[in-house]
């Protein structure tokens, strides 16, 4: 065998639910669905079910759209389960499925905490629902930094994927010196060999493997249409091929799963017939990440540049500046919104955290480490799970009614999560639905802080987003998109 293949997708949504209903209500963008998840599903997730795809290439699934899937469309949701089974059985007991932050936060730019909980909560979900650990884990837009590679180690993941201009430098196992990767932004990374893993070697002498993939591939998926001929991508699947190499070398591409069917209409049955061909080929032979690991173990270090992303060549700037990406949908407007808006984000998370902290601390040994678990009562929500959560942390002589009301105090705390999903700092105008969206969440952990402390963060976070301008005429501030969105969706 000469060479491997690996194709991963990273399949997600951003959470679309009311916080006040925990239902999606209508999109008319989505038209003629209810919503975008119902449209992306019908386009993407369920015929690469029909087509078998996921067992076949590496995938990583947002845990909020797993929650929604399991919910709304049960059927889909045991086929990429399913998959995995399958796909542990096709690479040696190594699953195509590797794990995904809980729900989409770009890491570099969350505090320790954050980073923290949503790394412990995106395993648990996958264990959950998998039945086993990640070996692996998606990073939210590939977004990276030394601290979330630490936290990723001490948790166990073994690998992550990221663009080759996030690389620095590279050196073989053994030698002192490096050789220095030239350029900035989206043109470094161009002499990286991407066919082989490299080693992170971390401040705390732990270590991460770190599988750089084909940026030209990727982009030709991605961007150049190059699923529109099913003979041309496999051509370009095997290009190389008959080269060999020793150990094999792996040829391997990311993209956002939704390439295949939502973005590329029939994109799932471009990518099946070429599974199916390189199934039966003696030249190639298919892989996941994890089952590349264990035959072919790294030989080269990396080192990697901090508070970079796959989407972004400016670094982490597109969410939180005005750095000149955008989503294209309205042309020549500003994203300066993003900093006075991400401030906002800072300073109520941060009023939530205090508040959380001085009523949890004396209910609970540990309040944060509270946080941390919650995710399992997230998953399994029954009276059981609720009362067994709280008898393992309640402090010695605290009422038990008074510790189940307290309950509140950890949604808060999720809700401040949810409101920094990425989506919502990445398109062009607070206006726009993903931003919205955030907001909601904004408007339920102020409403949630009043209701546990009695304390008034609205006002603060109001006048933060007075200088979130937005380029929609009726809209004109993020005050205004605050008291026509989120306000009247207020439930008591």
């Amino acid at each position: 065998m000469k060479m491997w293949i690996c194709i991963h997708g990273h399949f997600y949504q951003p959470s679309r639910e009311n916080p006040w209903l925990n239902e999606i209500e209508a999109q008319p963008s989505a038209a003629p669905f209810h919503n975008w998840n119902e449209r992306i599903t019908e386009e993407c997730y369920a015929p690469n079910a029909g087509v078998t795809n996921y067992s076949r290439i590496s995938f990583d699934f947002g845990p909020t759209l797993l929650s929604w899937l399991e919910r709304s469309k049960p059927g889909v949701y045991r086929a990429v389960l399913e998959a995995d089974v399958l796909g542990c059985e096709r690479f040696s007991g190594h699953g195509p499925a590797i794990a995904h932050a809980y729900n989409h936060v770009i890491l570099p730019l969350a505090n320790s905490r954050d980073k923290y909980t949503q790394l412990v909560w995106g395993i648990r979900d996958f264990v959950f629902r998998f039945g086993r650990e990640p070996e692996g884990l998606w990073l939210p837009e590939a977004a990276v930094d030394i601290e979330t590679l630490e936290f990723m180690t001490a948790l166990g993941i073994r690998f992550t994927i990221l663009a080759p201009h996030q690389a620095v430098a590279v050196r073989s196992l053994g030698e002192d010196s490096w050789n220095e990767l030239v350029g900035k932004g989206f043109d470094r990374g161009g002499g990286l060999d991407t066919s082989i893993p490299y080693i992170a070697k971390l401040p705390s002498g732990r270590e991460l493997s770190v599988f750089f993939y084909d940026a030209a591939l990727s982009n030709a998926v991605s961007f150049e249409g190059l699923l529109a001929d099913r003979d041309s991508f496999l051509d370009r699947l095997l290009a190389g091929a008959s080269g060999g190499g020793n150990p094999p070398a792996l040829r391997h591409l990311a993209t956002d799963g939704e390439t295949f069917g939502h973005h590329f209409k029939d994109g799932e049955k471009t990518l099946a017939y070429a599974l199916s061909v390189l199934e039966s080929s003696e030249e190639v032979g298919l892989t996941v990440y994890g089952e590349f690991l264990e035959r072919f173990s790294p030989t080269h270090e990396v080192r990697i540049e901090e508070n970079t992303s796959w989407s972004c060549p400016h670094g982490v700037e597109r969410w939180r500046s005005d750095c000149g990406c955008a989503g294209g949908r309205l042309k020549g407007v500003s994203q300066a919104w993003r900093t006075p808006l991400r401030e906002a984000l800072d300073r109520l998370r941060d009023a939530a955290a205090v508040l959380f902290e001085s009523k949890a601390s004396g209910l609970w040994s540990d309040p944060w480490e509270a946080r941390n678990s919650y995710i399992d009562v997230i998953l399994d929500p029954s009276e059981e799970r609720v009362s067994r959560f709280l008898d393992d942390r309640i402090l010695p002589g605290v009422d038990r009614a008074i510790n189940s009301a307290a309950m509140p105090l950890l949604e808060m705390q999720r809700y401040a999560m949810l409101m920094y999903t990425s989506c919502g700092l990445f398109f062009d105008d607070p206006g726009d639905i993903e931003t919205i969206q955030i907001l909601q969440y904004a408007g339920r952990v102020i409403q949630l802080a009043a209701a546990c402390g009695g304390v008034d963060l609205e006002r603060e976070f109001l006048s933060g987003l007075a200088g979130v301008k937005s380029s929609y005429p009726e809209l004109a501030d993020g005050t205004v998109i605050y008291e026509q969105y989120v306000r009247p969706n207020l439930v008591p």
